[in-house]
């Protein structure tokens, strides 16, 4: 499969009569977004919490961009649908970063619950949305003292007008698989929604007014979680992936999608719009070879070889020596032909199957395919 990708381009935009809420048209000032790994565009790298090496970013940066993968992620694709510059990490201090157009807070294995001492990243949910409303606070500062930083920051019209996507819960429950029960897992996930809520409620009490919320993929076909919990073949499903964090997945976005009809009625003036990325990810994996993939589980940059090229001991691009023995997680040759990158991360390919799928909008809720014709040149 080539590696080259289409340009995705909007040519019309009609906007969507939803009762009780205000239209939706994607075609935004800017974005502002929250989320872990799936949507990082170099926050946990730019904190100091994580070095990325090469293959990382081999395919579209050339060097490592601070992105788990060897190129784009969804929310880049998304962002070039929307005619908007790739968003930078609200931790990217140098090369000139510019947030007139959005700013991004999600960080690498950010949870959506408060970290804890023993948390991989310390800016969960709820601090991504007090860097938000540090950002927003310093950005009115700024702009009220004078237009030259106008190219730089966002002014009070465009936090209104912006979209707030939000892809984040999956460190939540593929993490409490190494410590609780699937039934203990599924009880927390009330309290994991309520935490959620309570971000948006403060987004929307900052005057926010369009949420664009992915639920989770499968985590169970993950070669990191089968590679851990899916020894015993009777624990995975036709696919071959681990039943019990599918079944969390499908739980968790289930009470998800829930909240964000609650959220739909409970705030008329805004709009919340649920994405099933859940449904997307596993007709991916499902139907690989129709797209063109080759191997639907096995990693493109890891160690160890069929069936999953994963190791636990040592991330792409990494060198270590255990018992005298050096390991290298390398990259395959193709990365096109693969839908994990590295175990846990999809490949740029594998992340614009995604965004084009979203982009039809079937796959929302509200729904807008039958509204808001996307005249596209989809590579799939």
């Amino acid at each position: 499969m080539a590696t080259n990708t289409c340009t995705l381009q909007i040519l019309s935009l009609i906007a969507i009569c939803i009762p009780c809420a205000i239209s939706f048209q994607l075609d935004f000032p800017a974005v502002f977004n929250f989320g872990d790994s799936n949507s990082d565009t170099g926050a946990l790298v730019a904190g100091g919490f994580e070095s990325l090496y090469p293959p990382n970013g081999q395919t579209y940066f050339q060097i490592p961009s601070g992105r788990y993968s060897d190129g784009r992620l969804i929310i880049d694709f998304l962002m070039d649908a929307m005619d908007l510059p790739f968003l930078n990490a609200y931790l990217d201090s140098l090369g000139l970063p510019n947030f007139r157009k959005g700013c991004n807070f999600a960080a690498a294995a950010a949870t959506i619950l408060p970290a804890t001492s023993s948390s991989l990243c310390p800016f969960s949910f709820g601090v991504q949305v007090s860097q938000f409303l540090r950002f927003k606070a310093r950005a009115l500062e700024l702009i009220a003292k004078g237009r030259k930083f106008d190219k730089y920051v966002p002014d009070e019209n465009i936090f209104e007008k912006g979209l707030y996507m939000f892809d984040i819960g999956q460190n939540d429950l593929a993490g409490a698989f190494y410590s609780k029960t699937l039934d203990q897992i599924l009880a927390s996930i009330p309290t994991i929604l309520l935490e959620l809520e309570k971000g948006i409620k403060n987004l929307y009490d900052q005057g926010a007014r369009y949420f664009w919320i992915h639920n989770t993929g499968p985590l169970g076909c993950l070669p990191q979680n089968i590679a851990k919990f899916g020894t015993d073949a009777s624990k995975l499903d036709e696919l071959g992936c681990v039943g019990s964090h599918n079944q969390a997945a499908k739980i968790f976005n289930l009470q998800l999608h829930a909240l964000c009809t609650k959220l739909q009625g409970q705030y008329p003036d805004s709009n919340v719009t649920y994405v099933d990325i859940f449904s997307i990810k596993s007709n991916l994996i499902s139907n690989f070879s129709r797209y063109g993939f080759e191997q639907p589980i096995m990693a493109c940059c890891g160690f160890g070889g069929p069936p999953l090229n994963y190791d636990s001991r040592v991330s792409c691009g990494e060198t270590k020596t255990f018992n005298g023995t050096t390991i290298t997680a390398q990259a395959c040759n193709d990365s096109s032909e693969y839908i994990s990158w590295d175990g846990i991360h999809y490949t740029e390919t594998a992340n614009q199957y995604v965004a084009s799928q979203i982009l039809t909008g079937k796959y929302s809720d509200p729904p807008f395919s039958d509204k808001m014709p996307f005249l596209l040149k989809l590579k799939f």
